[in-house]
């Protein structure tokens, strides 16, 4: 991508130099107009100057906005479930055991990883080369996410989901049998107060919202009992859905951080899956829902149970 040379006229003052660029230039959000003033891309009548400047009627504003820097990530050519894909967002079918950014532990083979191997597209996020990451799905969750490939996409994801505008339906099995066919769990969540890796339902925990009902009940062959369900994440904390799940005492199957150390049903993982999202498209207005079928691992797990 080359540099791009913007030249904007103040028909009416008063306004914070950084807030008027960004109000007319809607590809850059305000952050990214105060770093391009602060690197000395922008002039107000041929002169430098601070994001606090006052702009006047008859201002002549210069606006230079080089190309993306290069990605300080590595791409790796790794194998993607595409659901989706245009000029601003790309949706996928995460597989389980996919981290999906690097950190510490996961230096590569991510999720960010392929998909900048992935999208020649790609403009940038933040005035770097890489994708915009709206929402995560742990390690071991399958299944929808989404993934924004400029400044105004990501913003106007990031929009809908802090208005929860979002709609999130994931599919979990419980150890246990639910006495209700469907139900709604309030209760805030922070960080556990020994383990600090792991979350809990804490008094002064970030307000944490679940929607459930019940898809069927199951039994393995010694009479154990589950619950297969479809959860609506009404909020997006940490570990949510089985930090509430366990807190109730129905912890997911297959979950060993938050479930028993010994579990009578084998799973390879903890058993959840990102089924459907249904958002509004960054760019066209367009609603749109995605949904990633249950993956063969859970199938296989389902299989072993009867249906009681």
């Amino acid at each position: 991508m080359r540099e791009v040379t913007k030249v904007l006229t103040v028909s009416a003052g008063g306004a914070r130099l950084d807030r008027f660029v960004a109000d007319a230039l809607p590809d850059l959000s305000r952050a990214a107009v105060q770093r391009l003033i602060s690197e000395s891309q922008v002039t107000v009548n041929g002169l430098l100057t601070r994001s606090s400047y006052k702009v006047r009627a008859g201002d002549e504003i210069v606006v230079r906005v080089p190309p993306p820097r290069p990605a300080t990530l590595e791409p790796e050519d790794l194998p993607l479930d595409i659901l989706y894909e245009d000029g601003d967002i790309l949706v996928l079918n995460k597989a389980a055991g996919m981290v999906v950014h690097p950190g510490a532990g996961n230096p590569s083979g991510t999720l960010v990883n392929a998909v900048l191997a992935h999208c020649p597209d790609l403009q940038g996020i933040g005035g770097e080369l890489r994708p915009g990451i709206v929402h995560r799905l742990d390690k071991d969750t399958s299944g929808v996410l989404i993934v924004a490939k400029h400044d105004l996409a990501i913003r106007a994801l990031q929009r809908q989901f802090k208005r929860r505008e979002v709609r999130k339906f994931y599919v979990a099995l419980l150890g246990g049998s639910l006495p209700q066919d469907e139900g709604f769990i309030e209760a805030p969540i922070g960080r556990h107060r020994v383990h600090r890796r792991k979350m809990a339902v804490v008094a002064n925990g970030k307000p944490s919202r679940t929607r459930w009902r019940v898809m069927e009940h199951l039994r393995d062959t010694r009479g154990h009992p589950y619950t297969l369900i479809e959860v609506q994440l009404l909020t997006g904390r940490t570990h949510q859905i089985r930090v509430h799940f366990a807190w109730l005492g129905y912890p997911l199957v297959g979950d060993r951080v938050y479930g028993p150390a010994r579990q009578p049903l084998t799973a390879p993982r903890q058993f959840l899956h990102a089924r459907d999202l249904t958002v509004v498209h960054p760019v066209t207005g367009e609603e749109l829902t995605f949904s990633a079928p249950l993956p063969p691992d859970l199938q296989e797990v389902l299989q072993l149970l009867s249906r009681e």
